[in-house]
Order: structure tokens, then sequence, then C-alpha cells
């Protein structure tokens, strides 16, 4: 089913024609550890070259014939975590300890260590520091139970670590309606809410139980380890400039979105990116959304929802992801103006089953390249794209059959797809065949 989201259609080219029924040839570039999200100059019968990690674009549409987004966005995945983040246990030798009681909130103003214990009702930990300041949590047998506040809220800080002890289990949850703050320019409608940086991380478990968010960070929100179980009425983990997770467990139920990145104010941002961990997710809404892109390089997904993955830009390179979807099963749409619309597969196992209905497997208001891997549908519409579809590389069953070629689904019934139609991919020097266009 397409989503058209807020705005016009966004055309790249690596060297593409853009009138309907024309052939292109694109170009795709090999994986390394620098993601580009590359946009077309305005003058699309030109050509440009491709960033490190930037797909093939070329994508054209007789529905819309708008030109736009010439920005090129980079995500350099080695420097993404630093090696505090990445750091599983806390140095705990000066740390300060911290033991909850009911009623009585906390203020952490200093940078340092905070080991926060013991079992209470109406309390929120709240850091307000110096904008240089580091501070980390370690929750080490903590459970905090509110009816209206956060029960943890970072009102200001450089960045706040949360780490669950090892062997540790924690639960923060809030039971009833999350009150209005009066010094904040936003809703603070998560269990834990940042206004700064946040990293959760550690060899613990954490729960996280809510009547709206469960964990909201308003800049970076970034995961590298630890066990956690999140059940919340609206999403399970919210960030506006990304949410970027290294590794851990996660079990998350969402009346909305399980992971959801998304700014409003810089359409540039709002990204998810994902390395490695084992995700069982249960969602309403989407799995996993990231309005301006949604990067998988790696981890174990089995994700039940409306729709499975959503972003403007979607590119898998790795990992094992089982889709059940309602509505598409994995979509690129256009959720940010700057970036265009491409879904691409360039490596790992992927399985989507879909619903009756008026619902797509893999749905593209832009492009579709499958480079490589291996992709199973089970659907009655495996393939729907607006712009450029070509299958290059890999292994693709839909239905129990092997397919050699892209079958178009638009205007509610199959139409001509492509096989190849690009040089330079993982399989390079396929010369591409028909397209189906509106």
């Amino acid at each position: 089913m397409k989503r058209f989201g807020m705005a016009i259609v966004l055309c790249a080219a690596l060297s593409a024609g853009v009138f309907t029924g024309c052939a292109a040839t694109t170009t795709s570039s090999a994986t390394s550890s620098s993601t580009s999200f590359a946009s077309a100059p305005a003058d699309v019968s030109g050509s440009m070259q491709s960033s490190a990690m930037s797909g093939p674009g070329g994508m054209s549409s007789a529905s819309t014939q708008a030109v736009s987004g010439t920005q090129e966005w980079s995500l350099d995945t080695a420097g993404l975590f630093t090696d505090r983040d990445l750091e599983q246990t806390a140095d705990t030798s000066s740390a300060k300890t911290i033991t909850v009681s009911d009623g009585q909130d906390i203020t952490i103003s200093e940078e340092g260590v905070y080991v926060v214990k013991g079992t209470a009702k109406d309390v929120t930990i709240t850091v307000e520091a110096d904008d240089s300041a580091k501070v980390q949590i370690v929750l080490d047998g903590a459970n905090i139970t509110n009816s209206d506040a956060p029960a943890i809220y970072v009102k200001s800080a450089d960045k706040v670590f949360v780490t669950t002890a090892s062997g540790s289990t924690n639960t923060l949850e809030v039971t009833g309606t999350f009150a209005t703050s009066e010094d904040s320019d936003s809703n603070i409608d998560g269990v834990i809410f940042a206004k700064d940086d946040i990293v959760l991380n550690g060899q613990g478990t954490l729960t996280v139980n809510s009547t709206e968010n469960g964990i909201v960070g308003k800049d970076d929100v970034k995961v590298t380890g630890g066990t956690y179980k999140i059940n919340a009425s609206n999403h399970g983990i919210q960030g506006k400039d990304s949410v970027a997770i290294a590794n851990g467990t996660f079990d998350i139920t969402a009346g909305k979105d399980a992971i959801h990145a998304e700014n409003s104010d810089d359409q540039s941002l709002g990204y998810v990116y994902v390395a490695d961990g084992s995700f069982t997710i249960n969602a309403d809404s989407d799995g996993i959304a990231g309005y301006a892109a949604v990067q998988i390089d790696g981890g174990t997904f089995a994700i039940n929802s409306g729709e499975g993955i959503e972003g403007t830009f979607v590119r898998i390179n790795d990992g094992k992801i089982g889709v059940t979807a309602t509505d598409d099963g994995i979509n690129s749409t256009m959720k940010s103006s700057v970036y265009i619309a491409q879904l691409e597969i360039n490596g790992g196992e992927v399985t989507v089953e879909m619903g009756q209905g008026d619902t797509d497997a893999l749905d593209a208001n832009g492009n579709l390249y499958i480079n490589g891997g291996t992709v199973t549908i089970n659907a009655q519409s495996p393939f729907d794209y607006d712009g450029q579809g070509a299958l290059n590389g890999g292994t693709v069953i839909v239905n129990g059959e092997q397919v050699t070629q892209l079958t178009n689904s638009m205007m509610g019934g199959p139409q001509g797809g492509g096989q190849g139609g690009m040089s330079g991919g993982p399989q390079g020097g396929m010369s591409g065949g028909s397209r189906g266009m509106r």
C-alpha cells in the first residue's frame, strides 16, 4: 500500500533517463563503514559520482516529474560509537550510591558515576548538569514505579549513560497519564526521557512499562548492550536525530512504532542504524521507522507489525530479518524531503510474510534494488515500485518459486519488472530489462 507522505517525489540519478519507459543504467557502490544517502543534482540528465555507501539512483515516474533534494548525507559507522559507549561495565571505584525511597526525587548536578538501588514509588532521577558533563547511572536492582512522571529525566548534560549492572534486574514504569511540564518545550512522555544524548548499555536486564513512550531521546539515542523488555502504548524507543544500536537483546511491544526516529526540524536527520542485536518486535504500526533512513548491517529480527520497516531510504546490508505485516512489509516512502526514496537489499536473509488484501511485501515509492542476499516472500503483491526496479544479484523466492526478475504490482496488477538494470553492483555488468511505470 502506497504512503506518499508529505513531499513530492525525489529523484536521483547516477546515469538515468527521466521519461517514462526510457531505459537507464545505474551504479551501486560496495559496502563500507561510511554511509552516504545521495540525492541527484537538478540536472538529472547528467551524472553524479557515488559516495562510499551511496546506493543506485535514477528514479523516474510518470506520475511526478519534479526533481528535488540536492544534499548528500553521510554516516561514518566506524566512528558512530565511542569506546565508552561500547564499554558494558562502569568504573564504580569512586561512584556514589543512591538508594531510592518513596516520594523522594533525586537530582544529579555533577559529572560522575551513580549507582542506583532499591524499590520505590513516585521517584524521578533528574540529571541537570553542565553541558560538558558526562553522567553514568548504573542500575543495580533499581525498581521505580511512577504515576505521572519519568523515572529518569535528563534535562541537561553532554551525555548520559544508563548502564545495567551485571546480572541485575531492573524495572522502570509509569502507570498513569504523564503530567505536563511547565519548564519544558516538549512533552515529557517517556519513562526514560532525555533532552541530550543518551546511551544505554550494560550486562543486566531493564524492563520499561509505559502508558506513553518507553525510552525517548530528543537528540541521539544509542544502545550498545544489555537486555530490554519494553511495553509502551506509543513508541518503544524514540530518537529525534537518530536511534543507533550496536548490540543488545530487545523484546518490544508498542501501540505505535517499536523503534522510531524522526526530526521534523531537520529532515536530513531522523535515522535508524542497527549493527547487531536480537529483536522481537510486536507493533501496531511500524516495527522500525526512520523518517530519513534505515540501515541494517546485522542482527536477528522477528517483526510482527502493521509495516515491518519503513523509511525514505532503506538499506539492508546483512542480518536475518523476518517480517510479518498487515500493510507493507518493507517500505521506502517519502518521509523526508532531503533523500531519494529507495529500498536496497545488498545481503542477509530477508523473509516477508504478508496478510491478505492490498498489501505489498517490498514497496518503494521510488527505486527498488535487490543486489544480494536471500529474499523469501509470501504475498499476493511481492514488489511495488514507482521508480526503477532491478534484480541484480542474490536469490529471490516468491511464493515458493525462485524468480529472476521483479514484477511490478502497480495499478492493482503485475506489470513488467526488471532483471539487471545496473552495472558496478555486487554482481556487476548486468544490463536492464523492462520496467513497469505509472
